[in-house]
């Protein structure tokens, strides 16, 4: 590698010599009337004695200010403008040597030869530049070229720009700009005129045969990034997107940091602010626990936990892929800084859970291990109540029994007037906690909906449907859902772990809820399908225990305001200790053996009195 540098260093040098005589002789000849013939032995000798000088101060200065080091390809303007600094440099050393040794030329000759100088050495390092932004305007014969909409006239569209006119690997072509602020209406950006606010986009689209679109605004809000995409989702183009802020702030803007629009782009809703330190002092120099850490939120709490530099972090799961996986990925982040230990285990087996924590003494746990799908747990209700409830209470009691300091339970909106399964017995866990308000250990359950991209949701098998051709299969084409991303499912449950005092369940602001249908249409769009024509959208009925409509308070008149202006809490009443011990025990029996699925439905009913039929609550939904 060095010796091809070297030889790359000496060609450039080489021709850079050769440029400095032909500009001598372009200058001779320029200034003696276009004419050879007509040019002095005096002048001619001056410049033969000058060039030795001009060579020698040029090719040092060259050296001295790394002009063998750009990149032709990527020249900017801020290199043409080192270039045209290095020549004056370079022309003014020499010309001051050959003063010295009174072997200077006049004043108007060593101006031509400096023009020519300059023309012919920034001129050769830009005419690789200049040659692929040609190509990418005009075009390569034979081949398939993306005809890209930017969206986005600031400095994220501008890098974004000069890469795809200027990267050999990308074929593309960006044939229009759009941008809101009417001041760079009718302006050029690197060459491509910006021709007015989003309300162009679809008119430009067909005008201009625009295959893809790129919103790079990585400043823009959740209600405008949603706003341009619902515009460009009905254009029929691939649609890309540059992230978020953090892109500007790690210099991290190329297409490289583009990536395809999901359908949490198009959710209106701003993301949460967190308060970072209080989140950080809370989990700093703790032995902290996450049950079901393998899982979509139990790993990517433990992701965002390995950040706050915790005394250890103890994953537990009883599927050993995933976590194997998260495993792997944290000590490749972290390396000796992150003191990780991994059980597989099941929080079923109460002796197992205990010795756990006899071994680690954690001060956190975060409780996230749970069975979730709705229709699986109609099937298997006995399964439910034992992961979902006695799991629950086995973690708790050795919570209390090992001195935790707080228990942060994942809870979901489906607890709140369960119609299923499922629903009921995680309600049933809100329930144990609240049977433990005069325990040292404080005892918290975060609510949420459902939760974008995460394992058995919507979202996904949407995707898969799509890929193979369809149909995406919905419920019901009336049923709706709040949505969030995991990401910010996370966040709630850490800085409510942080701020929350015991018997609370917190529940976060989620926005306007979202139709399955639309959500359906939408990822079909995204995916440059049209639906109903290229993808048909079929309605199969809702499944056992399925809501129209969630609900995420239990109680809206006991709800309470906290500093996060998204989350708020739904403050319980207690419940007597030794009632949970006799509602418990009614479980236990009702599920040994060999149960009956209605039976066992019965008794849940009878223990969470709020839960009840979906078809009863789905008919006073629609009465209303």
């Amino acid at each position: 590698m060095r010796r091809k540098s070297l030889l790359r260093i000496l060609l450039i040098v080489t021709l850079d010599v050769i440029l400095m005589v032909a500009a001598g002789g372009i200058a001779l000849f320029v200034r003696y009337d276009f004419s050879f013939n007509s040019i002095p032995e005096a002048a001619a000798a001056t410049w033969h004695a000058f060039l030795p000088f001009q060579i020698c101060g040029t090719l040092v200065v060259y050296l001295l200010r790394r002009m063998y080091h750009y990149i032709w390809r990527s020249v900017c303007l801020q290199d043409v403008v080192n270039m045209l600094l290095s020549v004056l440099l370079g022309f003014a050393l020499s010309y001051a040597m050959a003063w010295v040794t009174h072997n200077t030329m006049t004043y108007g000759l060593s101006f031509i030869t400096l023009v020519c100088q300059m023309a012919a050495h920034i001129g050769m390092r830009c005419v690789l530049r200049v040659y692929t932004t040609f190509r990418h305007a005009s075009g390569v014969p034979g081949e398939k070229m993306e005809r890209i909409m930017l969206i986005g006239a600031g400095e994220a569209g501008r890098i974004l720009l000069r890469e795809i006119q200027s990267s050999a690997k990308i074929t593309a072509k960006v044939c229009c700009l759009i941008d809101d602020n009417a001041d760079k209406w009718g302006k050029y950006l690197e060459g491509v005129r910006i021709y007015g606010g989003r309300e162009r986009i679809p008119g430009m689209v067909d005008r201009e045969k625009i295959t893809q679109i790129i919103l790079a605004i990585p400043t823009a809000s959740a209600k405008d990034r949603a706003d341009i995409l619902d515009i460009c989702k009905h254009t029929g183009c691939r649609i890309r997107i540059l992230p978020g802020i953090y892109q500007m702030v790690n210099g991290d803007v190329s297409m490289a940091a583009v990536k395809d629009v999901q359908v949490e782009d198009l959710l209106n809703r701003d993301p949460i602010r967190l308060d970072v330190v209080k989140i950080r002092q809370f989990l700093e120099d703790r032995t902290v626990l996450v049950t079901g850490g393998g899982g979509s939120i139990g790993s990517e709490l433990c992701r965002q936990i390995a950040a706050c530099r915790p005394k250890k972090l103890i994953i537990l799961d009883i599927y050993e892929n995933t976590t194997y996986d998260l495993q792997q990925q944290l000590k490749r982040t972290y390396g000796d800084d992150l003191d990780i230990n991994v059980e597989i285990a099941s929080v079923r087996e109460k002796d197992k859970v205990f010795g756990l924590f006899e071994r680690y003494h954690p001060d956190i746990v975060f409780h996230a291990a749970a069975h979730k799908h709705v229709p699986l747990m109609e099937d298997c209700p006995e399964e439910a109540i034992k992961n979902n409830i006695f799991g629950t209470y086995h973690v708790v009691l050795a919570a209390e029994a090992y001195g935790v300091k707080k228990f942060v339970m994942i809870s979901t909106d489906k607890a709140v007037n369960p119609t299923n399964v499922m629903g009921a017995t995680k309600r049933f866990g809100e329930m144990i906690l609240q049977s433990r308000a005069n325990s040292k250990t404080e005892f918290v359950s975060v609510r949420f909906g459902n939760v974008l991209g995460s394992n058995g949701s919507v979202v996904p098998l949407f995707k898969r449907q799509i890929e193979e051709g369809g149909p995406v299969t919905i419920t019901d084409k009336r049923i709706i859902r709040y949505f969030m991303t995991i990401s910010e499912a996370v966040q709630l449950v850490l800085e409510a772990g942080a701020i929350a005092e015991s018997n609370q369940t917190f529940v976060l602001d989620m926005g306007e809820p979202v139709k399955i249908l639309d959500m359906a249409e939408n990822l079909i769009r995204l995916s440059g399908f049209v639906p109903y024509r290229d993808i048909e959208i079929k309605e199969v009925g809702l499944r056992p225990g399925e809501k129209l409509y969630e609900e995420l308070l239990i109680n809206n008149i006991d709800l309470k305001t906290t500093e996060n202006e998204k989350i708020f809490i739904d403050q319980h009443q207690p419940i007597d200790q030794n009632d949970m011990e006799r509602y418990l025990e009614r479980l236990r029996v009702a599920v040994e053996g060999d149960p009956v699925k209605e039976d066992v439905i019965a008794l849940m009913k009878e223990l969470v009195p709020t839960y009840r039929a979906p078809q009863e609550h789905n008919a006073a939904a629609m009465s209303r």
